[in-house]
């Protein structure tokens, strides 16, 4: 087994080290590091395919973090008790992971490239996705794999001091207000090289409102702009580090190996000459036109026609006819935009095309919007739910439940498609976790608002920027479900266009935009917060004054947006929709829970059938909550009477009579509940009058668990144990001769049951008359012997119904 090559260093600001280790592990993949930041490890492997496939007209980069549930010393929760599919914050994690590196590979690299990170280790407190980034940049750079690197990247937490705290815990990311994930390259080999911010994804925490209005400094456009400044010095360390195992891996086992390959043009040169002179015109007249359906026709008729005009002189070569004609339509719509800053649709470069709201689309559901900009248009869904919908989490991270989940579903009829239709794809887990992002800062806290909450976005039509419209149409459905939302929130898709040293922001992109342009800007928030932001370049580099100038340019589309989301509802409902649940907490003292409860959840599965409300328990460790919801709300306020009783029972009173019912059933007597909350024992001694006054043998002879009966209370001792014998007219107990028992078996001597005068044990009817205690001790001594001082006890009133514990036998 060959010796490791091992690189360290520390992060400035913390007092933590990210190291590398590369040579150990899986050498046959063409680079294999094992990353480490805090006790956190993961193994990234990069594979390669020897030559492209042939066809092949896209780079074919496959990323894959496989999380080992070992890795935090669990055993997986599916049936089959092993990893399934990827998680949610996988595919995240996949998704941060491809986006700086797709664009470092050369341009026209069709070989088939495969990013596997395996996470070994999970210290419940350092994340893995930062340092899932930097190892898959480290396995490429000594892969000897063509590759523009090294990635570097940071996440970086603002705190309630207002400073930017690189590489936070799990808990410093919760208690900051938000939190940002930065990925950039150096744009030279020197250790102080400038930094190009590649991609960015970004957002608020939850209870991040709270905070703001506790003191914290808000995150404005400026606070996101200095803190993406803050992030390159993380960065730059963590390219070094990377160097520095380049260089010693070099000098251990010499120079890295090499990849012959070769790059694919879409087409050659002769072939766009030929497409520009024969066809410029007619694809910037179809380029013109401002509907995307009709534009689209004009631009496949054009294709045509150049097609028809020029196959003869290029047979064989369609593919490359049909990709010089894309060429040639970005190259026009760039240019129109940098030198007359008219885009495709007619607008100019900060314009929002048409906007819409509407709201109660659907008579059954909880919250219904339709949100509609331009030609994109997005129906969302708010459903609540009782908290025990909260999604279970079986993930190597400290979380164990998602109370707020956004779902977003991206059909093929919304681009006017066929195409399958089933489980969600990458694109539409990545874009849901954004909107749900840019969400989770102004929801209300579980103690203010107890429901479990799920908004569905829904696109009908899509061009341009589907994930920021499913923001707004969901801050309409909440409203409109009364979720109380701390401030409405709005999101707007930003674009650049660089173009002989000209940087042109646009506002609110088109489809088309996007992919002739040379960034994705997405930012969400409210009027004077950002709460999400999503940022992708084709660029080495973005200027500060570039990046201040998207980010206003952004603010004032968001405020725009944000007027028509509060003319249609100005503010959440008071109250949620008839359809919905209603629901109300209380805190009730730990101690209390068993009551509420009961054995075997008797007493709550009792109060849930007879008032048809949902009631669920928990306890944080110091206080319980009983959570009770129905649709009706008359069903809710019984059940909260119920359990207020079970809290506080009302007393009973000797020589009361009752209408009680069996909730527990004992070999020496049933319990009887005849308050709320309250139980009293009906002794197996006073059962005899119904069983015609004969002695019964079991209790269950005569009584079954749920039977009614009339009960007077007899006793009650200083601890507050009742007493109960029967009311009715029943005949008069008959008096059976007692039969010998049998000599025991066992040989050993009872001296307590020898020196108990049997003929003094109580019969039935003086049972009656006397102390209740005093009665049942003796019936328990008669039969088993003395049972010490312990005695027996049993329920005290406790409205739980629970079993007595069983005399112990000497």
């Amino acid at each position: 087994m060959t010796n490791a090559i091992r690189v360290s260093s520390p992060i400035t600001g913390t007092d933590k080290t990210m190291s590398f280790e590369a040579g150990h592990l899986a050498q046959l993949a063409n680079g294999a590091v094992l990353a480490r930041l805090g006790d956190t490890m993961l193994l990234a492997t990069v594979t390669a395919a020897k030559t492209a496939r042939e066809g092949m007209d896209f780079f074919p980069l496959t990323i894959d973090i496989e999380e080992r549930a070992y890795a935090a010393g669990k055993i997986p929760g599916a049936f089959f008790r092993r990893e399934g599919k990827l998680s949610d914050q996988a595919i995240l994690i996949c998704r941060l992971i491809d986006r700086p590196l797709r664009p470092s590979f050369p341009k026209g690299f069709r070989n088939e490239v495969q990013v596997v990170g395996t996470i070994f280790s999970a210290d419940q407190e350092n994340p893995h996705d930062i340092l899932a980034i930097n190892a898959a940049s480290a396995a490429l750079m000594i892969s000897g794999i063509p590759f523009d690197g090294p990635i570097g990247a940071v996440r970086m937490a603002y705190t309630t001091d207002g400073e930017w705290a690189p590489h936070p815990t799990y808990a410093e990311g919760d208690a900051a207000t938000f939190e940002l994930v930065v990925a950039g390259r150096a744009l030279s080999d020197s250790v102080d090289a400038d930094v190009a911010i590649m991609m960015v994804e970004a957002g608020g925490t939850e209870g991040s409102f709270e905070k703001y209005l506790d003191g914290a400094p808000k995150v404005s456009e400026e606070v996101l702009a200095a803190g993406l400044e803050a992030s390159k010095l993380w960065i730059r360390e963590a390219i070094n580090l990377q160097r520095e195992l380049v260089r010693d891996f070099i000098a251990d086992r010499g120079p890295l190996p090499s990849f012959p390959y070769e790059t694919f043009a879409d087409y050659q040169d002769d072939v766009y000459a030929r497409v520009e002179s024969v066809g410029q015109q007619a694809l910037s007249d179809a380029n013109k036109i401002t509907t995307k359906a009709a534009r689209a026709e004009a631009l496949d008729a054009a294709t045509k026609s150049i097609t028809e005009q020029i196959s003869a002189e290029f047979e064989g070569r369609a593919s490359e006819i049909k990709a010089a004609i894309r060429s040639v339509t970005k190259k026009l719509v760039r240019e129109r935009i940098v030198q007359d800053g008219v885009r495709i649709d007619g607008r100019g470069v900060s314009d929002i095309r048409p906007l819409s709201a509407e709201i109660d689309l659907f008579p059954m559901t909880h919250g219904s919007a339709l949100f509609q900009r331009g030609e994109t248009q997005v129906v969302n869904v708010t459903t609540l739910g009782m908290p025990r919908m909260r999604q279970q989490l079986d993930t190597i991270s400290p979380d164990e439940f998602r109370r707020y989940m956004h779902h977003y579903n991206f059909p093929p009829y919304s681009t006017g498609e066929t195409g399958r239709v089933g489980a969600p794809k990458r694109r539409e887990i990545g874009h849901g976790m954004l909107a749900e992002r840019a969400l989770v800062p102004v929801l209300p806290s579980e103690e203010d608002f107890a429901y479990t909450i799920r908004v569905v976005s829904d696109i009908m039509q899509s061009n341009g920027s589907t994930s920021m419209g499913s923001v707004c149409g969901s801050t309409l459905s909440l409203m409109a479900a009364g979720v109380p939302i701390k401030a409405p929130v709005a999101g707007i898709a930003m674009g650049l266009v660089y173009e002989g040293g000209n940087y042109v922001t646009l506002t609110d992109i088109l489809g088309a935009e996007d992919a002739f342009g040379d960034m994705d800007f997405k930012v969400a928030g409210t009027a004077d917060a950002v709460t999400a932001l999503q940022l992708d370049t084709k660029i080495d580099g973005l200027p500060a004054d570039v990046l201040a100038k998207a980010l206003h340019q952004a603010k004032d589309a968001r405020l725009a947006i944000l007027k028509v989301l509060t003319d249609t509802i100005a503010e959440p409902r008071s109250e949620v929709a008839e359809v919905a649940p209603k629901i109300v907490t209380l805190e009730i003292p730990i101690d209390k829970i068993g009551e509420v409860i009961g054995p075997k959840g008797k007493v709550i599965n009792t109060l849930q059938q007879e008032t048809g409300a949902d009631i669920a328990v928990d306890d944080d460790g110091v206080v319980g909550t009983v959570t009770i919801g129905a649709k009706d709300g008359r069903a809710v306020e019984e059940a909260r009477r119920r359990i207020s009783l079970i809290l506080d029972p009302p007393s009973a009173d000797v020589g009361a009579i009752y209408q009680g019912r069996v909730v527990s059933i004992a070999k020496f007597g049933a319990f009887i509940n005849i308050l709320p909350g309250r139980d009293g024992l009906l002794h197996i001694s006073k059962l005899a009058p119904l069983n015609g006054g004969k002695r019964i043998g079991q209790v269950e002879d005569v009584l079954e668990l749920g039977q009614a009966l009339e009960v007077k209370v007899d006793d009650i001792d200083p601890q507050g144990k009742v007493s109960l014998s029967l009311v009715g007219d029943f005949p008069d107990v008959v008096e059976e001769p007692r039969r010998e028992r049998r000599p025991e078996r066992d040989s050993r001597e009872r001296p307590e049951r020898e020196s108990r005068d049997r003929s003094e044990r109580p019969s039935a009817s003086n049972v009656s008359s006397s102390s209740f205690e005093a009665s049942f001790e003796a019936e328990l001594a008669g039969e088993i012997g003395d049972l010490g001082p312990g005695g027996p006890t049993f329920s005290d009133g406790d409205g739980g119904g629970r079993r007595s514990p069983r005399p112990r036998r000497r």
